[in-house]
């Protein structure tokens, strides 16, 4: 390894640790402010909770054996409308790219469902589903699917035109177009599609925990909200931070190391 690469990595993770450094000093910052805030009576303690009443929450909660049950079924019901959305999205996307005719039809259609409000259909999905994870799975569907849809497809689309009538001249076949350029080409698509697809899941499995749900973090939060406990809202939205967060790092991790090949 030469001075030069090793001054450029080391470059590099001073860089990184900036980042992380200004990350942490903004969440311990806004925290701190929340508590002094709350404290000094300038923020209403019922209302606005508090850092330390939430990690008093928390603690009862771990106590209570009510948190990490919740935290499951919430992962649970994210992981399956996760994968049921990509894999469905990746699929229908395909389709429409193999037949532009039929992606010309169905444009509109695809354009006017994602745009309905998906809690207006909520009573609908009840109805049909039930009040189980059938219907908290199928809102979350209803708000990832099609999104995952467009994503792909204008993934797809975007390949080197270059490249396509060069595969064509060597006479390759529709599946050899697919797997070996349309598909890895679309890579970088697909992993942005994956982290607008983990974002758009978590907030339709919580839509539907508020619907039908007597588990789950989504149910954690319309229980205190019927009780009046803000200090289990203010709880639950924390978590539901930090799960988001936590799945969007698990992405990039998946993404460094499907990139890293290319």
């Amino acid at each position: 390894m030469t001075n030069e690469h090793k001054r450029y990595l080391l470059k590099l993770r001073t860089y990184k640790l900036k980042v992380f450094f200004f990350q942490l000093l903004i969440i311990i910052s806004f925290l701190g402010l929340w508590e002094v805030l709350v404290n000094i009576g300038f923020l209403n303690a019922f209302i606005y909770s508090s850092p330390s009443r939430i990690i008093m929450t928390i603690i009862d909660l771990i106590k209570t054996n009510n948190l990490f049950i919740h935290i499951y079924i919430t992962l649970k019901e994210v992981l399956i409308s996760f994968i049921l959305g990509l894999s469905l999205g990746f699929i229908i996307a395909l389709i429409l790219y193999e037949w532009p005719f039929l992606a010309k039809i169905l444009d509109p259609f695809l354009t006017m469902i994602n745009s309905l409000p998906k809690v207006a259909l909520g009573p609908l999905i009840i109805i049909i589903c039930g009040a189980n994870i059938k219907s908290i799975i199928l809102m979350a569907l209803l708000i990832n699917l099609i999104i995952n849809v467009i994503s792909i497809y204008n993934g797809f689309l975007g390949t080197n035109e270059y490249q396509l009538k060069l595969f064509k001249s060597l006479n390759a076949s529709k599946y050899q177009i697919l797997t070996k350029l349309v598909i890895p080409s679309s890579y970088r698509t697909i992993i942005s599609s994956l982290k607008l697809c983990i974002s758009q899941t978590l907030i339709g499995v919580i839509m539907g925990e508020f619907l039908v749900s007597k588990q789950g973090i989504g149910y954690l939060i319309v229980y205190g909200k019927q009780v009046f406990n803000l200090n289990l809202v203010m709880t639950g939205i924390i978590i539901l931070a930090i799960i988001s967060f936590i799945l969007y790092k698990l992405i990039i991790i998946l993404e460094k190391k499907l990139l890293k090949n290319i």
